[in-house]
């Protein structure tokens, strides 16, 4: 019998990265929200890899940071290795990676939510969400609990319907061996969402004691941890390593002799993998010239022997992983402490979202994280975010969040998933970013920090730090662009040495810095004895600024030209269907999507560049018509 638990504004369903930014952002924001989980000991669960960040994913970590989140802080206190990756490339590629230990990570996530005002948790399974005229007015429990709310973030995660497959077993399950949410998916069908069924799946785990690492290589982390949290300190950490070995010939003669046992192969298995993290199996059956694959053994945490096994995801049943984990040097003798499997759930369609996670449809139903079919503990915390943040400013009656293409990786990751769809498992790259030389980890707080403040999520210390750092930007380029190094037998010994060319009058140490073999910590002091005070963050962002000012330039031009496009709305709705000379799949396309502007028009996939200046003519005959009447 239904009864009516409590009454909220905001109900997030699902307490995975998503939920947890979705649910601390709305409570932060003032909200009274309430956030679901299936089970409570499953918070900020990292049911795959233990680490944060990587190429791009920290890119997310460090926006999703800097609009006031709480993945960076988090992994900050929990990381046991901190790494920049990429840093033989330019800045706009570098990007943090931390191992987790990942039970520290969830314990210190659900602390924080748990003592978070305006915050309340609850563990339960979600049957059904309910509306009234339109929009949402509450959500019911399997147990008969109906919650009343204005707003809900739908943030199920991987947990919809999710099956566990190992060979010729399988199972209705969640992620390790947690209960699957079972009910909601007939429930968004009944709303009139179009339903997908993706894959994906995790490695097993091994007993450290029964590894050889004298087999191995060993990964070490950086000397000096750089922090995700723009509100964190660098400092020197004890770096637990990580180590790396190679699959062989053996290896993937015994994957193939048993392809047959595999539900990815065997047709068990429906859903759609990721393309860009394949199992093992498929690395072998799709990389057939290759004779060995990268393999990364990574500690789970500083209080347990499990080691995760990095590029070894499977399917195939545990006596095959056991022969083929055995083949891989220093893995001869390794114990399986849990096997690799693989899942699969349901997520919807994203193209039936608006910019900013609503439903077009639903007026306060937002969806973030792995339901709308991407994959990743970032991804789905970039999205989480800006979820809570929209669903908050839709009950303030204020204006949504956009980020766009030209604003943060965030706004990619968006636009990717509403505007062009995905029918297999979305991951972030860096190469999906157009103006990437503008949005770097590294500035994200100057990019978003504003944004976040503005809204009133971002705090007043993290708003004024902020604004700091850009004073002391300006001032430091300010001075070296007035700071000349006259010609003299000292500066020319010191250039000789740095290997860089004499000069034959006074330069600018702004201009000193364009050259590429010297760096600002080489000319910081030359001829001012009052630099020293500008922070290392400072510094770095001095250096890029200078010697990259060209490309900046460039790109700024890039995106000038885009938000041209951006700003060429399209009222809504427009009915594509009246718009002659448009061509059939174009008009089926945006009329389904019905895009906000020119530019979202043109990157939905079947929209041909003649079909965008079709609509341009007609919108702008339509503008001269409405003149027109207006006289």
């Amino acid at each position: 019998m239904d009864f009516i638990a409590g009454k909220y504004e905001i109900i997030v369903i699902g307490a995975g990265h998503a939920g947890c930014e979705a649910a601390l952002a709305s409570a932060r924001m003032g909200r009274k929200t309430l956030v679901l989980a299936l089970n409570l000991d499953a918070v900020a669960l990292m049911a795959c890899n233990p680490s944060i960040g990587g190429s791009s994913k920290g890119h997310l970590v460090r926006e999703v940071d800097a609009l006031g989140g709480e993945m960076g802080r988090n992994i900050d206190k929990t990381a046991i290795q901190v790494r920049m990756l990429n840093t033989g490339k330019g800045p706009a590629v570098h990007s943090l990676r931390a191992q987790a230990d990942k039970k520290r990570y969830q314990e210190e996530m659900k602390l924080t939510l748990e003592r978070q005002e305006n915050l309340t948790i609850h563990q339960g399974e979600v049957e059904s969400i309910r509306t009234e005229n339109g929009k949402i007015s509450g959500i019911r429990l399997v147990t008969g609990e109906v919650y009343l709310c204005r707003a809900v973030v739908l943030a199920s995660g991987v947990y919809l319907k999710s099956r566990v497959i190992i060979g010729e077993f399988s199972a209705k399950s969640g992620p390790n061996g947690l209960f699957p949410a079972n009910q909601l998916s007939e429930c968004l069908k009944d709303l009139g969402f179009t339903l997908q069924r993706f894959k994906t799946g995790t490695p097993a785990r091994v007993n450290r004691r029964s590894l050889d690492f004298s087999r191995m290589k060993i990964q070490p982390g950086d000397s000096t941890a750089e922090p995700f949290s723009f509100l964190d300190d660098c400092r020197i950490r004890d770096q637990t390593p990580c180590w790396l070995t190679y699959t062989n010939e053996h290896t993937h003669e015994i994957i193939r002799e048993n392809l047959y046992r595999s539900p990815l192969y065997s047709g068990d298995i429906k859903g759609i993998g990721p393309r860009y993290c394949p199992s093992i199996e498929d690395k072998v059956v799709r990389f057939k010239d290759k004779k060995s694959h990268q393999i990364f053994i990574e500690p789970e945490g500083l209080h347990t022997n499990e080691m995760y096994i990095q590029g070894m995801s499977s399917s195939l049943p545990v006596d095959v992983q056991t022969a083929v984990y055995h083949t891989v040097p220093g893995m001869e003798h390794a114990e399986i402490m849990r096997p690799a499997y693989a899942i699969e759930y349901d997520c919807i369609d994203p193209t039936q979202l608006n910019l900013t996670l609503e439903s077009r449809e639903i007026g306060g139903m937002f969806f973030a994280g792995q339901i709308n079919g991407s994959s990743g503990y970032e991804e789905a915390a970039a999205q989480g975010i800006l979820a809570g943040i929209n669903a908050v400013l839709y009950i303030r009656g204020d204006e949504p969040l956009i980020l766009d293409r030209s604003d943060a990786y965030i706004g990619v990751l968006v636009d990717d998933l509403v505007t062009k769809g995905t029918k297999e498992p979305y991951r972030m790259m860096t190469s999906r970013a157009e103006y990437r030389l503008l949005l770097r980890q590294d500035n994200a707080d100057m990019r978003l920090t504003e944004k976040g403040y503005r809204i009133g999520l971002a705090g007043e210390q993290r708003y004024q730090r902020t604004m700091k750092k850009e004073e002391s930007i300006l001032r430091e380029m300010e001075r070296l662009q007035h700071t000349v190094l006259p010609p003299s037998d000292k500066n020319e010994s010191w250039l000789k040495e740095k290997g860089s060319s004499p000069i034959q009058s006074g330069l600018s140490l702004y201009n000193l810095l364009k050259r590429p073999e010297l760096h600002y910590s080489d000319i910081a002091g030359l001829e001012d004895q009052e630099t020293g005070k500008v922070s290392a963050e400072v510094g770095k962002q001095v250096e890029i600024q200078v010697k990259y000012q060209g490309y900046i330039q460039k790109q700024k031009r890039q995106v000038e030209q885009f938000q041209k496009m951006e700003r060429n709305g399209i009222p809504d709705p427009m009915d594509y269907r009246l718009i002659p000379g448009l061509r059939l799949e174009a008009r089926q396309k945006l009329q389904a999507q019905q895009p906000v502007n020119i530019g979202q028009a043109s990157r939905i996939s079947g929209v041909s560049p003649a079909d965008v200046s079709v609509l341009m003519i007609y919108l702008e005959k339509m503008r001269r018509e409405r003149k027109s009447s207006e006289r």
